[in-house]
């Protein structure tokens, strides 16, 4: 199974250092020098990691036979893709892959289906769901605990707590203007 574990940013310095926005949860073993990892685009790869440090907050990289800027500025925007074992679990109990929240069913918690995730985004806040509802429309579900109270891998679904207007129209909007006018 591949997954997207970085993706390469800006040219940093003369040297073939790029910035790299990272997308993994474990950086220091998939982000490591030695590491070979495909790409996407797929003409820009395969790219070993040659070095790796921190910069001011960021993750810097250089790939063995890219020495320059130019060859750092080309490879701008460029995902980094690792092989993992599909049966690898990430360390934290409470922590996914994509691949393994993808097709879950998504249900209340008095068991009313609201519909099958299809797609992860990641936001630099949280990731949400994006969720395929029956009639074919998409709902957008933050992955929070506040709101995604469990995640059952083994019934494969996912049970969600959502305040009122997330999957439906019956928000009720409380504002003090509505007390004013009624006065």
């Amino acid at each position: 199974m591949q997954l997207v574990v970085a993706r390469i940013g800006r040219a940093h310095g003369i040297k073939g250092e790029v910035t790299v926005e990272v997308r993994t949860d474990e950086p220091e073993s998939r982000l490591a020098p030695g590491a070979v990892l495909a790409t996407d685009p797929a003409s820009s790869g395969p790219l070993t990691i040659a070095t790796g440090r921190v910069h001011s907050g960021r993750l810097l990289l250089r790939f063995e036979g890219v020495n320059d800027r130019t060859g750092a500025e080309a490879l701008r925007n460029t995902l980094l893709i690792a092989d993992v074992d599909p049966e690898e679990m990430p360390e934290d109990e409470d922590e996914y892959y994509d691949h393994q929240l993808i097709d879950l069913d998504v249900v209340t918690e008095d068991g009313t289906e609201v519909g099958r995730i299809t797609e992860i985004s990641h936001l630099p806040s949280q990731d949400l769901f994006i969720v395929e509802r029956p009639d074919g429309s998409e709902v957008l579900i933050p992955f929070v605990e506040e709101i995604v109270s469990e995640i059952d891998l083994d019934e494969q679904r996912a049970v969600i707590t959502p305040p009122p207007g997330l999957i439906d129209d019956r928000a009720e909007i409380a504002s003090a203007r509505d007390e004013d006018e009624g006065a």
